[in-house]
C-alpha cells in the first residue's frame, strides 16, 4: 500500500489556535433515559468540536464519527458524555473538546378531563465541554400557554391568550430527570399544552388559563424562583417567548443566574 501524506498533521506557521473545529448537524440514533419506560430511542442532531492547537494544519474529521460509532446502541447519559469528551480530546490531540446533542423527547400525557392519551414532543439538549475540567449542561424547550393579565383586567369579557415557548438550561450537582425539568416549566405557564384535546378538555384549559393569567415576565420569574431555592442547581438560564395573538411581534424575557457551588 502506498503511504499517504497526513495533511492534517502538517505544521501551520500562522501561530493561531482555533477555538472550535469539527463536525456539525450529524443525524444519529441515540438512546436516552426515560423515567417511565427505562429507555427511549430517538434521533439526535449532534455537533462535535475540538480546540485545535496552533501547530496543526487541521483536525481529523473522521475520528469524530468513529468515536460516536463506539457508542451506537448504548445509553447516552452525562456519564457517557464525559467519556466521549475525554476520547475526543485525547485522540485528536486537542486543547479542548465540545459536544452538543439535541433530540426530540416524547412524553405520554393524558388530557386533563377526558384522559385521552397523546404524545407530547419536547426538544432537549445535552451540552458538554472539556478543557481543564468537565462542564455539563442540560436544556429543554417546552411549549406553554399564557393568558395576558392586562387584557383580562381591561376587557369587559374575555382576554387574549397565546402559545409560547420556554428554553431552560441548567447545570447541577446531581442527576435530574428531564421529566422534572419539563414539569417545572409547564407549571409556570397559564396552562400546559396537550397533543389531543376533547371539548371538555378545551373548556377546562380555557377556564384554567383565564384564572391563571401570566406575563412573560411572570413565567421566567416563577421558574427562576424555584431554581434559586433548589440547592442542586448551580447555574441556570431561562428565556420565554410568547407568540402574541393580537400583536405583530413576540414578547420576550430572560434570566440567567450563577449560584455558589
Amino acid at each position: 500500500m502506498v503511504a499517504m501524506i497526513d495533511v492534517q498533521n502538517l505544521p501551520d506557521y500562522r501561530q493561531i489556535e482555533i477555538d472550535k473545529v469539527g463536525i456539525k448537524d450529524i443525524s444519529y440514533p441515540i438512546t436516552v433515559l426515560d423515567r417511565e419506560k427505562g429507555r427511549q430511542r430517538t434521533v439526535a442532531s449532534i455537533n462535535m468540536y475540538v480546540g485545535l492547537p496552533h501547530q496543526f494544519k487541521g483536525t481529523h474529521m473522521s475520528r469524530f464519527v468513529e468515536i460516536l460509532n463506539e457508542y451506537r446502541g448504548e445509553l447516552i447519559s452525562l456519564k457517557s458524555m464525559k467519556e466521549i469528551l475525554h476520547k475526543m480530546k485525547e485522540r485528536l490531540q486537542a486543547v479542548s473538546a465540545h459536544l452538543e446533542i439535541e433530540f426530540p423527547y416524547f412524553i405520554e400525557k393524558k388530557a386533563p378531563v377526558s384522559k385521552t392519551k397523546g404524545l407530547m414532543e419536547y426538544r432537549c439538549r445535552f451540552v458538554g465541554s472539556l478543557q481543564d475540567k468537565i462542564d455539563l449542561e442540560v436544556g429543554v424547550q417546552v411549549p406553554i400557554c399564557t393568558l395576558c393579565p392586562c387584557s383580562k383586567e381591561i376587557s369587559d369579557y374575555g382576554a387574549h391568550n397565546q402559545r409560547g415557548v420556554v428554553n431552560l438550561r441548567l447545570r447541577f450537582k446531581k442527576f435530574v430527570w428531564l421529566e422534572d425539568i419539563i414539569k417545572l416549566v409547564e407549571e409556570a405557564g397559564s396552562s400546559e399544552l396537550y397533543s389531543i384535546l376533547k371539548r371538555v378538555d378545551e373548556k377546562y384549559i380555557t377556564e384554567k388559563a383565564y384564572q391563571n393569567p401570566k406575563f412573560v415576565e411572570d413565567v421566567v420569574r416563577e421558574i427562576a424562583e424555584r431554581l434559586l431555592a433548589d440547592n442542586n442547581i448551580t447555574w441556570f438560564a431561562v428565556e420565554a417567548e410568547n407568540f402574541e395573538s393580537i400583536h405583530n411581534h413576540s414578547a420576550y424575557a430572560y434570566i440567567e443566574r450563577e449560584k455558589s457551588r
